[in-house]
């Protein structure tokens, strides 16, 4: 197959929320799309960093690594941070072996001119409360939205009920 000419992105306004990015060509599945970028730093300098926006605490550039540091996205970052999330998405991020890079890949074929997705999944210390879902709501709509950019607990199997069967 040829190299890609083209870019397989553009940044434009998303009707979902603010920025967002597209599919400027056809992206077969499993395409690596675009490395998440911007500067590493501690998970102390994040929380140090965090809320950058006070009129908009909740929204961050920041990208945890499984190595407990974070890559802010909005320090020397690059078109990846523009990518929305949905509960329903039609991409992935992918961390490097090594933990030090991310990359956001094709779960399915993208058509020109589809936004991009992934589920950011955000993991929070603690309950998980009714007002902290609502701070991180989720607007994607998707038949599987799950109303909260968060990552919710799994659930376990549905506990049955022991019944005499001699009754």
């Amino acid at each position: 197959m040829a190299p890609q000419s083209k870019p397989w992105h553009i940044v434009k306004e998303s009707t979902l929320h603010g920025m967002g990015v597209f599919a400027a060509v056809d992206i077969p599945k499993g395409t690596r799309i675009i490395e998440y970028g911007g500067k590493r730093i501690t998970s102390e300098r994040a929380d140090e960093l965090h809320p950058v926006n006070p009129e908009d605490p909740f929204h961050t550039f920041f990208f945890s690594l499984s190595s407990g540091n974070v890559i802010d996205g909005g320090d020397k970052g690059n078109d990846a941070r523009w990518i929305n999330h949905s509960c329903g998405p039609n991409c992935e991020s992918q961390e490097s072996t090594k933990g030090k890079r991310v990359y956001i890949v094709a779960l399915q074929d993208i058509p020109a001119g589809a936004e991009l997705f992934y589920d950011y999944g955000l993991v929070m210390e603690g309950r998980i409360t009714k007002a902290l879902r609502k701070q991180y709501e989720c607007l994607c709509g998707a038949s599987t939205c799950r109303g909260t950019m968060l990552a919710l607990p799994k659930r376990g199997k549905p506990r049955t009920r022991k019944t005499d069967a001699a009754g």
